[in-house]
């Protein structure tokens, strides 16, 4: 008979479905719990004069937050919201409700295995149990130890893929066993996180958040419109929902899991059609294994200046140039039509992200962690391997990418003219270089450098 009396501690594993703790919960105890705690500290100020965690990532987490909750509720279940931290919710839990076992998903990054172990040390007559479920992947499975990684995606991927099986999914638990009597308190206003009531009312992310909308958004994007063929070839545009998948934000919350995105695009090669698209998206969960698995192997190195590489580069570091290129008004509009979008959608395109980081580290020279701590800040599908060791490479592995160049050759016309009014009635070459024409609206450059003068030749040959 089941005499265990289990917690199930919701972290960035917002979902029913392929959850392993929630489904070993379900089986090894009689009554449970479900919780998840917001961490307090998460919204503080940093000395660079923003946020960690902003607003607009704060409302999808409530989102994503509220649809598991309704979702648990379905099942017979509950979520307690804790407002302050895991350190100050789980205590009083395990001691009110006589709490026997703690089941959660395994954490790989400083800053969130240090919560976890402490919360381990506060609770020691408490059994935990991790559990691995942020890749595609299993860790146990893959043909690499941590410490021996691959410095290469290539080095990495191939033998992945010839040694290693995906795991299947797990289907979410049915009726669950839910401890009785435990009273729905709603959500923690965000006047809690000292936002204000404008901001937080006026912040949309892109999407919204939950496993609900991350399901409808994976069989919208297979299945419904066939949207996934052309994806190979769409994927660097800009602006709008079905360029791409979407599926990030998702991910980024455990909303959805990579298991059961990789088994849809399977089905979709099987029923539909399999060709670069279909490839190129599962290797993009691939990669995205990649960057954990390496970042796990450097550990905190990978969000210092130097890098894991521990390399010296000059910095400027001007703070007037960082808050033009946080607000988007550098003057470029490539740049500032993304940061624009970034700070009033939460999300930006690969393609900005590429260019906002390149002009950042190579142009502005100003020390990339400011501008992943930023993305960070903003981004509703914040990964922490994702975002930092994507900034690592713009600042140590990658060629210089001349955002002059990429508007005109991706014809970002439009999406500059959407995002930033002050253009809205320009042609199609003064979209694209402003600082060429009369525009007293419109910021002037920070500074116009010599490599592009070639890019702003070509598109002062454009046709209005």
């Amino acid at each position: 008979m089941k005499k265990k009396r289990g917690l199930v501690w919701f972290k960035n594993d917002l979902r029913l479905h392929d959850n392993q703790a929630l489904v070993t919960a379900h089986e090894e105890c009689s009554e449970l719990l479900f919780c998840y705690c917001i961490e307090k500290n998460d919204f503080s100020e940093l000395e660079l004069g923003f946020r960690r965690t902003d607003v607009i990532r704060f409302r999808f987490m409530e989102q994503s937050v509220l649809n598991l909750k309704k979702n648990l509720k379905s099942l017979g279940g509950h979520l307690i919201v804790g407002d302050d931290s895991a350190l100050v919710t789980l205590p009083k839990l395990v001691e009110e409700y006589g709490i026997t076992d703690i089941y959660a998903e395994e954490e790989y990054a400083a800053y969130e295995m240090a919560l976890a172990k402490e919360v381990q040390d506060l609770l020691p007559k408490t059994k935990f149990h991790f559990f691995w479920g942020k890749t595609l992947y299993h860790k146990d499975d893959i043909p690499f130890e941590i410490s021996k990684i691959p410095l290469t995606s290539k080095a990495y991927r191939i033998p992945v893929g010839k040694k290693t099986e995906v795991r299947k999914a797990l289907s979410a638990p049915g009726k669950l066993n839910a401890v009785a009597g435990i009273k729905d308190e709603g959500f923690p206003s965000y006047k809690l996180y000292g936002f204000k009531k404008s901001e937080y009312e006026n912040s949309a992310p892109l999407v919204e958040g939950g496993e609900d909308a991350a399901l409808q958004r994976l069989d919208y994007y297979t299945f419904e419109s066939r949207l996934l063929t052309g994806y190979r070839w769409s994927r660097n545009k800009s602006d709008g929902l079905d360029y791409s998948s979407k599926f990030s934000p998702y991910l980024a919350l455990g909303c959805i899991s990579a298991r059961v995105i990789y088994e849809k695009v399977k089905d979709y090669e099987e029923k539909v059609k399999k060709n670069q698209s279909t490839w190129w998206l599962i290797f993009e969960l691939v990669w995205r294994d990649y960057f954990t698995f390496k970042a796990m192997r450097f550990g905190s190195s990978v969000f210092r200046t130097k890098g894991y590489k521990n390399k010296e580069m000059e910095w400027e570091n001007d703070p007037l140039k960082f808050e033009k290129w946080c607000q988007g008004k550098t003057g470029i509009p490539f740049v500032d039509a993304h940061m624009r979008q970034l700070n009033e959608t939460g999300f930006m395109s690969n393609r900005g992200r590429v260019n906002c980081a390149s002009y950042f580290v190579h142009d502005l020279k100003i020390d990339w962690t400011w501008g992943a701590a930023y993305f960070e800040s903003k981004l509703i599908d914040y990964d922490v391997s994702s975002n930092w060791m994507n900034w690592h490479m713009q600042a140590f592995e990658i060629w210089y990418t001349n955002p002059v160049h990429q508007s005109n050759k991706y014809r970002a016309q439009d999406f500059i003219r959407q995002w930033i009014p002050e253009l809205s009635d320009t042609n199609n070459i003064e979209a694209l270089i402003p600082w060429q024409f009369d525009i007293p609206a419109y910021p002037k450059p920070i500074e116009i450098y010599k490599k592009w003068g070639r890019a702003v030749n070509l598109i002062e040959k454009l046709s209005p």
